[in-house]
């Protein structure tokens, strides 16, 4: 039996599996067909934190799929404290067959996945969002036609999106450049581990979004302050202000360069609406992709038992 609590639980086989699934089951959906692989099987999500694509892509896909889905708040589930979070994870997981945890620490998955007897999936934590991050590697994938050689610009927070993309890049071959202002930076820790499982991995850091950039063949942004840091959005604001992606940042990249970001997005923050709906945006696809990820993640997971 095999979890996603992170994107380095995967090894680059694995990684490259669950995205040929993926694909897969996106053409066989565009061709009007969707075959009940997981037929009564149930998924069970439990969040803390609110969600769109995460907690509406997982339901289409195990539906897709012929199975079935329940979605429980954290206070409904238990894991905010009426009860130890082994305890519900050994009951939870005795009911599920899959179970997606959306929450803010990353410890209470890791704790939960060590008592679940079903597959456990992380719908995100402070720390790692390896569902997201896999999309977008699917995406660039189906818009590019390849990933080797390829290289991603991201400009921001060298948030948990962030580092989970940085991650997946490294094992699949994609250069990656991530332009932060000051402080934050990716974790010095995200980094090393990574370097240690790809030492060949082509990661840079900069302070300059123009030379992050001016080479990419995508431009991926994301929120200045994600959810948990609405005390922070003032001063991130500023800190922020010269790490927008708008049209003068978009001229110093390749005119073939695709635009990406995870939403939701501030339009006019990290994004202006002119290249959020531009004709170099691939963010919608981007987004409908979380549903085809999800269902060739489930079916490998299923796969795995």
């Amino acid at each position: 039996m095999r979890h996603l609590t992170r994107i380095l639980d995967l090894s680059p086989d694995d990684a490259r599996a669950i995205l040929d699934h993926a694909v897969r089951l996106k053409n066989e959906w565009l061709q009007g067909r969707r075959e009940p692989l997981l037929a009564g099987r149930l998924l069970v999500q439990v969040y803390e934190k609110p969600s769109l694509r995460t907690r509406m892509s997982f339901a289409a896909a195990i539906v897709q799929l012929g199975g079935g889905d329940e979605f429980l708040s954290g206070r409904e589930a238990g894991i905010e404290g009426r009860e130890a979070p082994q305890d519900v994870a050994r009951v939870l997981s005795r009911y599920a067959d899959f179970v997606v945890l959306r929450t803010f620490s990353q410890n209470l998955i890791d704790d939960f996945v060590r008592a679940a007897v079903c597959p456990v999936i992380n719908g995100l934590s402070d720390d790692s969002h390896p569902c997201q991050a896999l999309t977008d590697v699917m995406t660039i994938r189906e818009v590019f036609g390849r990933l080797e050689g390829l290289k991603v610009a991201f400009v921001g927070d060298g948030n948990n999106v962030a580092s989970s993309l940085a991650a997946l890049c490294a094992m699949l071959g994609v250069r990656f450049a991530v332009a932060t202002p000051q402080g934050y930076e990716l974790k010095a820790d995200v980094l090393e581990r990574i370097r240690s499982r790809f030492p060949d991995a082509e990661i840079t850091h900069t302070h300059d979004p123009i030379a992050a950039v001016r080479d990419a063949d995508v431009v991926y942004t994301d929120v200045w302050a994600s959810m948990g840091q609405e005390s922070e959005a003032e001063r991130r604001r500023q800190d922020f202000a010269a790490y927008q992606v708008n049209a003068e940042l978009l001229a110093h990249a390749p005119p073939t360069c695709r635009v990406m970001h995870c939403l939701p997005a501030k339009r006019g923050q990290e994004i202006t609406s002119d290249v959020l709906d531009g004709p170099q945006s691939i963010v919608f696809t981007q987004a409908e992709n979380r549903m085809h990820l999800a269902k060739g993640l489930l079916v490998w997971l299923d796969e795995q038992r």
